[in-house]
């Protein structure tokens, strides 16, 4: 093999020994393994076993048959097995007829015997690229059905009886069922996500896929390619035809989050995508059209949105039908210790830990923190308790709350300066001491915008995530 396979395997039934033999030589270096069958039987219980990438199958088996109709016979099977399935069907000289017949049938495309090894190379690699888009598209709704469920995302259910979320529950009631997009607004941590997969779950789509898309961790330079697509040799690293996030979310739901740090040059090109109901794939020359419900959600207030400099108008009015505003938890404080037992139960499950006591100082410590980092940031808290508290009641050093001190709100400053690198202590130079403060600095700074902390830091989003986790912020 002159390098590494592009795709995983092939499958090639055909009676012919030598169009077998043929195949499996010109094709070796496009796939891992070519499987060559005499039997259609042999290949279908090859194929139970490992699916493969394409599958090329001769539209006659025994001698004199010209009629296809075994061939026929067999692609149905392959259909039935693997719906996702891509045939190519191998006919035999000005055989058109039966190639047509073949495609109505569901074969994607087909080759003519004697074939040239330059068309067969590239109708298989073409039909290679389909199968990939989709399996793709296929695990992307897999990955959404999985994220849906409060079991398979480790989220947990929308919780708060405060008046706050009861107004919020009543928006959700009377949006959820329409097809109307809605935008959601809240400080980072408030469970902007939580709400949009509450929505979905409540639609007529809820049996259909929601896709997420995090629009504050995708670059502009695969903006394109992420949203709309690419097709094979768009670019210098388009392998393989890609299905964007908004055709992925076809007949579903699309989750745009943080729609408010799209740079104001590309909100253009999610307007007319949505506007159009379409989108072209960079490097086509055809628009695809798309079936979606958009609901999106932002960290910016009503006033920045409305900032023309910052956010066009007209997608705001195209996402804003329906606005659901998160209240912060400072806000709807008789629900954090609702949260809190919830939290705590779940983790102690999680962990094997034993259910221990709240005392009541405790309790009205968790009540009196401001919690700039909201929800999350009570979970984060949470759990570490779980983990780290020793007696038979948690303490309030269990929560850190001790060093986080209590925050409130206060306007950001005009010029922020840079976030200082933590000063060592003599005896001590503790890397992930350093660490959390620089982290917690950066999340103070810039009062829990995860974004902006993250760009601050040098680090993704998901990043950052992952460092308050193992933190404890």
């Amino acid at each position: 093999m002159t390098g590494p396979a592009r795709y995983s395997r092939c499958i090639v039934i055909d009676d012919d020994p030598d169009i077998l033999l043929s195949a499996r030589l010109l094709l070796r270096d496009m796939f891992a393994d070519v499987a060559t069958f005499q039997a259609p039987q042999e290949a279908m219980d090859s194929m139970r076993a490992e699916r493969p990438d394409v599958v090329l199958l001769d539209a006659n088996f025994g001698r004199g048959a010209t009629n296809a109709a075994e061939g026929f016979h067999w692609l149905a099977e392959i259909l039935n097995a693997d719906p996702q399935a891509v045939v190519v069907m191998i006919t035999a000289h000005a055989g058109v007829a039966v190639a047509v017949e073949a495609m109505k049938r569901g074969a994607t495309d087909f080759v003519s015997k004697p074939w040239s090894n330059e068309r067969l190379l590239a109708t298989v690699r073409t039909a290679a690229a389909l199968r990939n888009s989709r399996v793709e598209a296929q695990t992307e709704h897999q990955k959404a059905v999985v994220a849906a469920s409060p079991v398979g995302s480790g989220t947990s259910p929308i919780l708060g009886q405060s008046p706050a979320m009861a107004r919020v529950y009543s928006l959700i009631e009377r949006a959820a069922p329409t097809d109307a997009n809605v935008l959601i607004l809240g400080e980072n941590g408030t469970g902007k996500e939580l709400v949009a997969r509450e929505i979905h779950r409540r639609s007529r789509r809820a049996d259909n896929v929601m896709i997420s898309v995090d629009l504050g961790a995708v670059s502009e330079s695969l903006f394109d390619s992420q949203l709309f697509g690419h097709v094979k040799g768009a670019f210098t690293d388009a392998k393989a035809d890609r299905v964007g996030r908004l055709q992925a979310a076809d007949g579903g739901t699309l989750f745009l989050d943080e729609i408010g740090n799209l740079p104001l040059h590309l909100q253009p090109k999610l307007l007319t995508a949505l506007e159009q109901r379409q989108v072209v794939p960079v490097g086509a020359n055809k628009p695809v059209g798309i079936d979606i419900r958009v609901v999106a959600a932002t960290n910016l207030s009503p006033a920045a949105l409305s900032d023309e400099h910052r956010f066009r108008q007209d997608l705001l009015f195209r996402l804003n039908t329906v606005e659901i505003e998160l209240p912060p938890l400072r806000e709807r404080r008789e629900d954090i210790l609702l949260l809190a037992h919830h939290f705590l139960d779940q983790y102690a499950r999680k962990y094997g830990k034993e259910v221990r006591e709240l005392p009541p100082q405790v309790a009205q410590a968790l009540e009196a923190y401001d919690w700039p980092g909201n929800v999350r940031a009570l979970r984060h808290s949470c759990e570490r308790a779980v983990i780290l508290a020793q007696g038979d009641a948690y303490e309030a050093d269990d929560f850190s709350l001790a060093q986080r001190g209590n925050s409130h709100p206060v306007p950001p400053p005009a010029a922020p300066a840079a976030v200082p690198v933590p000063a060592a202590e003599p005896d001590s130079l503790n890397l992930e001491r350093a660490e959390k403060q620089m982290v917690e600095q950066a999340l103070k700074k810039h009062h829990y915008n995860i974004s902006l902390a993250a760009q601050e830091l040098g680090l993704t989003r998901a990043s950052l995530y992952r460092r308050m986790d193992k933190h404890g912020l």
